[in-house]
């Protein structure tokens, strides 16, 4: 029951994108990620962007059937809220050398383009040779920054998102919801404060 009760679910609006779907669509990038990536002449670096996106990547990375390494990098722009801070900053170095490499930044969602645009330039300075970006949802809607990818690099993406605070399937409000296999809108009550006092 979505939205009802006392679990994981409570305070969901409704669902946008079912446990079916996800793996559907999730399939069909991959199997375009893959053939990308098997052209290259070495293995790619994939970089999943802690936490939002580990959902996603476990399952993309599972069924890219090409070579690539894969490490994680933290960064942070929302902390517990609903809104990007617009300042992100990246809280954990990489461990993988992706100097000279393609490297693939997996996103859970692309919203402002800021997070994107601040890891696209972290890599940069890393010595990537090309910067690719494969992420989850995107909200072209709240795009603020017009992040450019490098060399041969390509925006792949599972689903457009209405412009609606979404949880589930890794996302989350205040570290809750992340566990939900669906993806669904919350319901504003849960986030809104009373600013009536």
């Amino acid at each position: 029951m979505v939205g009802g009760g006392d679990g994981a679910d409570a305070g969901i609006d409704r669902v946008l994108w079912t446990e079916a779907e996800i793996a559907a669509r999730v399939s069909e990038v991959a199997a375009e990620l893959a053939a990308d990536l098997r052209a290259l002449r070495e293995p790619a670096v994939v970089v999943g962007v802690a936490t939002g996106a580990f959902l996603f990547l476990a399952d993309l990375v599972r069924r890219v059937d090409a070579p690539l390494a894969v490490d994680l990098v933290r960064a942070e722009s929302y902390g517990d809220g609903t809104e990007s801070s617009g300042r992100p900053r990246i809280t954990s170095d990489l461990k993988v050398d992706v100097a000279g490499k393609h490297v693939v930044v997996v996103e859970d969602i692309v919203d402002t383009g800021n997070t994107v645009s601040c890891l696209i330039a972290y890599l940069e300075k890393k010595g990537a040779s090309s910067i690719s970006v494969c992420t989850f949802l995107d909200k072209p809607a709240r795009r603020t920054a017009n992040f450019q990818l490098v060399g041969d690099g390509k925006f792949y993406r599972g689903f457009e998102c209405p412009d609606s605070f979404v949880v589930g399937y890794g996302m989350d409000y205040a570290e809750l919801y992340r566990n939900l296999p669906y993806v669904g809108v919350l319901k504003a009550e849960m986030y809104k404060k009373d600013t009536s006092n």
